[in-house]
């Protein structure tokens, strides 16, 4: 009997550059991700005085529940590996619950970095241009605080060589002012609820990826538990992913990014399967007929 290896190989070889997908369901899909864009469009409008008037979600009983039941499935550790995750399985349905927070506390985190940048563009804002990851921006801005000399201040682990270099001259000839004491302290109150709630998507995610070899083993194997968890998550679970169409497989997790100063038709589409080690590790010609396998084989 062939190998899962064995058949992926196969599949890859077999598989004709020129294979399409229905257009239609691909473009239903793109519509529904275009959506969410707008969404997340909506999210960034989104600029008030009050840090809890936005940022709710720590403060919801899902949020509490489910984060209780992953700390302490993680103190279980790993599950005998001689049983599978059905779902009826309530930790089945836990992992189902927590792919959902993960993308509640990414949107959340989104609100708060918003927050950030506008309470914090008073004292710097050049630095929203130099630090684009709202994490990277928190914990920048939670280190510098008021200091106007950033030759006192040690970005070292924080952000790159180069780019820390480019943040301290730039902060040297800042338009900006130091903030009021009460603008600063809720700023900080924000850079540390932004770096809880990354530590707590981060912990979610690592039950998720620990169960994922008990979900979908086969799965897990082709693109790696990280993706796997993803996938499943996306598309709803196990079952609703296994009914998927390939081409929509293909289009899960994807974000349209346009390039600086080019048009729409040059926009990047990187969905999760672009996140794989065997996407990664092929050569450019033959990534496209990856996918294509890959999706396939979902």
């Amino acid at each position: 009997m062939a190998s899962l290896a064995d058949s992926f190989l196969a599949d890859l070889e077999e598989l004709s550059d020129e294979e399409n997908y229905p257009e239609e369901e691909t473009a239903e899909l793109a519509d529904a991700e275009h959506d969410g864009d707008m969404d997340m469009q909506d999210l960034e409008s989104l600029n008030y005085d009050d840090l809890d008037s936005v940022s709710k979600l720590q403060r919801t009983q899902r949020y509490k529940d489910i984060m209780q039941k992953v700390e302490e499935a993680l103190l279980k550790g790993e599950r005998d590996e001689s049983t599978f995750l059905v779902e009826e399985d309530p930790e089945y349905q836990l992992i189902v619950n927590c792919n959902s927070l993960s993308v509640d506390i990414e949107n959340e985190i989104v609100i708060i970095h918003n927050f950030i940048r506008d309470k914090y563009r008073l004292k710097f804002p050049e630095l929203e241009s130099l630090v684009h990851h709202p994490i990277d921006y928190a914990r920048v801005v939670k280190k510098i605080g008021n200091e106007t000399d950033l030759t006192l201040v040690d970005l070292e682990g924080l952000l790159p060589s180069a780019i820390i270099m480019v943040v301290s001259v730039t902060a040297s000839t800042t338009t900006g002012k130091p903030l009021p004491e009460e603008t600063l302290s809720k700023t900080i109150e924000a850079c540390d609820r932004a770096l809880v709630l990354d530590s707590a998507k981060k912990k979610v995610l690592e039950f998720v990826e620990s169960r994922m070899g008990y979900i979908a083993p086969n799965l897990s194997a082709i693109v790696g538990s990280a993706v796997a968890s993803r996938l499943v998550g996306s598309a709803g679970g196990l079952s609703a992913l296994a009914k998927m169409p390939a081409c929509n497989v293909q289009l899960l997790g994807t974000k349209k990014k346009n390039l600086a100063g080019m048009s729409r038709a040059s926009a990047l589409n990187v969905g999760f399967l672009e996140q794989t080690e065997v996407f990664q590790s092929t050569p450019e010609p033959l990534r496209a007929r990856v996918v294509r396998v890959l999706s396939a084989n979902t």
